[in-house]
């Protein structure tokens, strides 16, 4: 009879006495001991994981969007690409997770949802700082982190600079194609409205894209980042439509009719504009 598989017979370390093992690395104990539901209905454990390992996700996004941004500002697209492709995917992995939550029904959810009272994912000062960061300035979503100082402070900190869209912008009008001085010295805590010059010259990287390749590949990256974020928007409007209907959202919004208005929102319109003039 074959014997059972001892991995330490081919030195695998078995032993984890005062040894770094895989749980204390990734502190899975703290993870694990982090979910709390509130009831004993059987899907909450499903609606808090969802929520929280989004959050994890969204943790690497900024991690990654932030790195880019500074690539992008001292003139190194290369590493910009690759963090800007990670970015794509990890919103692939956030637009998968909705697929999960859509197995919970409109009954299962009414089990526990008064227990969550005014929470809601718009809340979320990580969603927010992602918006920030990559240009959507709205600041009137300053205002649910008010109780929160430090919050607050990181917030108000990432309006007081330029945004990714605005490195991006900076970066081509040093590399030869113009952008507008109305552009270039705007208030950068404001949200880029979108400009003809701004079309004008991506129009100008589309068309040689040998001549401007590292700049035509940086705005297939970007397209690339806003087409899963959009599908992200999406998806979250149709698996609350799904799950609550026309109900108003837990935070106090309009819910679906709320979700369906930031689905208009685009963070580098230019670079949607251009295929129309192309």
């Amino acid at each position: 009879m074959n014997q059972p598989y001892d991995p330490a017979v081919e030195g695998a370390q078995m032993s984890f006495d005062g040894r770094m093992s895989y749980g204390d690395y990734l502190s899975i104990e703290q993870i694990l001991s982090a979910q709390h539901p509130r009831t004993d209905a059987h899907d909450e454990m499903l609606f808090v994981i969802q929520h929280q390992t989004s959050e994890l996700w969204m943790k690497l996004a900024i991690h990654e969007i932030a790195a880019a941004r500074l690539a992008i500002e001292a003139g190194n697209l290369p590493p910009a690409f690759k963090m800007l492709a990670r970015v794509a995917r990890i919103f692939e992995q956030l637009n998968n997770a909705w697929d999960v939550l859509r197995t919970m029904t409109p009954s299962e959810y009414t089990d526990f949802r008064d227990d969550l009272g005014q929470s809601s994912g718009f809340q979320s000062y990580q969603y927010r700082l992602i918006e920030y960061v990559v240009g959507n300035r709205n600041h009137a979503m300053l205002r649910p982190h008010e109780h929160n100082p430090e919050v607050l402070a990181m917030l108000q900190a990432e309006l007081a600079r330029p945004s990714l869209y605005d490195a991006v912008l900076i970066h081509l009008n040093k590399s030869g194609i113009t952008i507008p001085s109305e552009v270039l010295e705007r208030d950068v805590a404001r949200t880029h409205k979108p400009n003809d010059g701004v079309v004008q010259a991506w129009k100008q990287v589309y068309q040689d894209p040998e001549k401007y390749w590292q700049l035509y590949d940086l705005a297939e990256k970007l397209v690339d980042f806003e087409d899963y974020f959009r599908r992200w928007r999406f998806n979250h409007v149709t698996t609350v439509e799904r799950i609550i209907g026309l109900k108003r959202g837990t935070g106090g919004t309009g819910g679906v009719s709320y979700l369906r208005r930031m689905l208009e929102v685009e963070l580098f319109p230019e670079l949607w504009e251009v295929r129309t003039v192309l």
